[in-house]
Parts: C-alpha cells; structure tokens; sequence
C-alpha cells in the first residue's frame, strides 16, 4: 500500500485543497462586508500613498493593500484581498514544508490545524503587517526544508529572497536570521554550509531586498527602528504579563492545538537535542524569537498578534503528535483532541464572522474583540453633516485611529482629515493633501481620548457642538465628540507644522 492510500480521505491533498478554497472564499466574502478596524484604516493610508517605509513598520503591508485597491478598489475587499490570499498560499507552502520534514499526514494535519487557529481563521480577515510576516517566514522555511532535503545549496538563495521579503514585513523576522544561524552551528553536517557561496550570497539577497527599507530610515533619522527596538530595553521585570502571553499564544493558536503543539515540541526537542536535521530546523528557526518574546513578558506586555510568524511551525509540532507513531496509552485521545481542535476552530470562526457581520451579542462595549469595526460609516455621515453645516472643510484629530476611520469614512465627500500630532506618521503623503485651511475646522475625538484644551491657544473659539454614540447594534461602544473650532490665531502651529514635530 502506498503513504497516499495510507492517508484518511480527509487528509488527502485534494480534499484539504478544498477545504482551503472554502474557507477562503467565505473569508473574501466577510472581508468585503465589514468594517476597517483601527490599525486597518491607517494602513488604508498606506496603500493610497505607496512609499519605501513608514514610520510604525516596513512597508510590505501597504504595498499589498496598494496592490488590493488597484484590482478591487478603495473598499474593504480591496484592502484585505492580498492577505487573505496569503493565507491560502501559506497553506499550500506549509503543506509541502511538513511532507519535506516529514510525511503526509503530518502535512495534511498541519494545514488543518494552521487554518483552524483563531489567528488565520479571524486574523486574515485584518489587513495587518502579521500577514506577510508570516507569508514569507513560511516560504523561508519552505526553502530551508527543501535544501535539508535535497542538499542543494542552491536553495539558500531564495532563502535569502524570501528572508528579505520577511523584513520588508516585519522587523520581528530578523529573529528567523537568527533561528537560520543556530540552525547551521547546531547540526554538525550543515557546517559546511559555511563554505557555499551560496549561502552568503542569499545573505547579501536578503539585505539586497531589505535596502528599501534601511535607506529610508537613513533619510529620516531612522524613527522606524527607534521606534520598533525602543521597546527591547527593560527597566524592571514583573511576572504579571507572563500568564497573559501564555494565554494569547494558546487562545490565538486555538487552545487545542496548543495542548498538541506543547506535546509535539517535547518529541521535536528530544530529536533537537540529538542533534536530528529536521526537527532542529523546526525548532532552532523559532526558538530565539521565542526566547526573546519569553524575556519581553518579564518587563511588559506581549501583544498576542507578534509571535504570528512561528504558528505554521506549531502547527507542525501539533500534527507531529498526532501523527505519531501508534502508542496505546495516546490512542484515544490524540484524535479526539485533533477532531475537537477542528471542530473548535471552525465554530470559533464561524462565530466571529457572524458576530462581525451582525451583532450576536450585545452590551459588551469596548469588551467586543469587533468594537473597532462597528459604525463608523454612520459617524461619517454624521460628521459630514455637521461639516457641511458648520462650512468646515477640515476635520483635526489627535489619534492615528481616528484619523483613519475618518478618512475612510468621509473619502466621498471633499473634507481633509488631518492628526494634528504624530506627523511622523503622515510622511508619505504629499504636503498638498495635508495643509488644514479655512476659518472652521471640527475637531472629532472620542471621549476618552478628548484633547480639546491643546486647540484653546490656536483657535479663538473651541465649542463642544455634539456628543454622538457609536453603537454596536442598539447598544453604546463610547462617545464621539465633535468640537467646532473657530479663527485661528495667526501663525497657528496647526497650520505650519512640520512633518518632524511630535
């Protein structure tokens, strides 16, 4: 008997196909009919104004969502269709990556499990920088694989092109350098890596691709990196995020799969230890990331999106324990707790897409992980309302969300949208696009966030004109509140600021 006709029908390569073609079409379907969460709006202006860097990340999420918006438009599918593909494509690269190590079933539970976690399953409906990040540190890891298996150093070629595409991503992959690193001195037959020419070539490709990115940051005192490796430094350590972390990672990845995962990495580490290519690929490529993510949740919190780039590797660890060879003690429970983790995912997403379309549960306010998708078409009309009104072409804010959401909100009518702090963010858009005027602005802010007092020295009138709720169905998410600014004082900062300020 052949290993095809050895694997269940729903692991068969055709099958698990499907079932990711399925799940991408419901993804595209959902992400062309909600909202723009916070950080998705602002990209949006990424998109609008393509550049070589960006103050808050690399660039590669802005030039995918350029890329959505040039097929579909400035509209939700537009702006999300790039990532959702990748999710598909990733599967494809991790299918291959785990039958390379390993075998098909491994392969096919993988790509099951991989699609299964909250983070693909309602992430890659966000247009975030996490997608590409973990696109590319996938197809690094393809590429590695297949040189492990083919010994053709070669390969260590497009490891440098995708390795490169990584960082265009996210800085966060510069840990898989490291990872590639340990990799080389750990198994002693892959030493002699060091001589290829090939491998330092990919090294220089890897830069090659990146270059954008540094020349960008030498062009503007280097804010992307200051801001980014800012937050390595500790000043005191707690234990109080560390649960936190632990849980986001389990929650995120889909807490079965996580309890598989952990099984899986205790077998991966023991071949590791002995010194085995394949599981010391797996595991030394995640490990520094690890470690490093493990050290920052001692002296500040781990946000549960950055550890997306090693998800497709625990997906393996996970499919590695199921697909373990057959021990009576694990029998039983190994497919119960594999069959749970897709039945789990599937509900989990299923449940938050019909959440985002349509509330399911209200009264949760700021608690509801959708709040920031909901209602901001209606807060647009709104403010163009007052606008209009008020014969304000201008609408000034102080946070990079609501900048964003308004942006997009009022992209049809002729009213700027402009946050009067943080201009570092606003670099690549042109001066003509960002220069507030007229006698009346509005200054739109949430009640939380209200720095109405900063407008008082430059503008002889600051009024609160309205307070409007941003609902979520029929129930409250938080105040919006418009204020009318009146005549500006002459030489206002507002209306001569540098893009360097702040």
């Amino acid at each position: 008997m052949n290993e095809r006709a050895a694997v269940p029908w729903y692991l068969q390569p055709v099958n698990l196909a499907l079932f990711v073609i399925v799940l991408t079409v419901v993804r595209l379907s959902v992400a062309g009919s909600i909202g723009l969460v916070e950080d998705e709006a602002y990209y949006r202006l990424w998109g609008l104004y393509p550049a070589l860097g960006y103050y808050d990340h690399p660039p590669m999420v802005g030039w995918w969502i350029w890329l959505g918006q040039a097929i579909f438009g400035d509209n939700p599918l537009g702006l999300r269709f790039v990532g959702v593909i990748s999710a598909a494509a990733g599967s494809l690269f991790l299918w291959r990556t785990a039958f390379v190590l390993f075998d098909m079933r491994v392969a096919g539970w993988s790509v099951l499990f991989l699609n299964v976690t909250l983070l693909v399953g309602v992430g890659a409906l966000i247009a975030t920088p996490d997608a590409p990040s973990v696109l590319f540190w996938g197809l690094a890891l393809w590429s590695l694989a297949e040189l492990n298996r083919s010994q053709n150093p070669n390969w260590w070629l497009l490891v440098g092109v995708f390795a490169g595409l990584g960082l265009l991503s996210k800085y966060s992959v510069f840990f898989l350098g490291a990872g590639i690193l340990l990799w080389l001195l750990w198994v002693p037959q892959n030493r002699r890596y060091f001589l290829a020419w090939q491998l330092w070539v990919g090294g220089a490709l890897a830069l090659l691709v990146f270059s954008p990115v540094l020349c960008w940051n030498a062009d503007n005192e280097w804010i992307s990196f200051t801001k980014q490796f800012g937050r390595v430094v500790a000043t005191d350590y707690t234990l109080k995020y560390i649960g936190e972390y632990v849980g986001a990672v389990a929650g995120l990845l889909n807490p079965l799969v996580f309890i598989l995962a952990l099984v899986g990495a205790v077998g991966l580490i023991k071949k590791t230890w002995a010194r085995e290519p394949a599981a010391s690929l797996l595991v030394t490529t995640i490990l520094p990331f690890l470690v490093y993510l493990t050290l920052h949740s001692l002296h500040s919190r781990v946000q549960g999106n950055w550890p997306a780039p090693i998800y497709p590797t625990l997906a393996i660890f996970a499919a590695y324990t199921v697909s373990l060879p057959q021990v009576a003690i694990l029998n039983s429970w190994r497919g119960k707790v594999a069959a749970g983790a897709v039945a789990l995912g599937v509900f989990a997403a299923g449940f938050v897409y019909l959440h985002a379309l349509s509330p399911v549960v209200e009264g949760l306010a700021r608690k509801d992980p959708t709040h920031q998708l909901r209602y901001w078409s209606e807060i647009g009309e709104k403010v163009a309302a007052l606008a209009d009104d008020e014969t304000a072409t201008w609408v000034l804010t102080t946070s990079y969300g609501m900048t964003g959401q308004l942006s997009n909100a009022l992209k049809r009518q002729r009213i700027g949208v402009y946050q009067v702090n943080e201009r570092l963010r606003y670099k690549m858009m042109p001066p003509q696009v960002q220069q507030p005027a007229g006698n009346t602005m509005l200054y739109v802010v949430e009640e939380r966030r209200d720095q109405a007092d900063r407008f008082r020295s430059q503008f002889d009138r600051v009024e609160l004109i309205t307070e409007m709720p941003r609902l979520s169905g029929n129930s409250r998410i938080e105040g919006i509140r418009v204020y009318k600014l009146s005549s500006p004082v002459a030489g206002s900062a507002i209306l001569s600021q540098s893009p360097k300020t702040e």
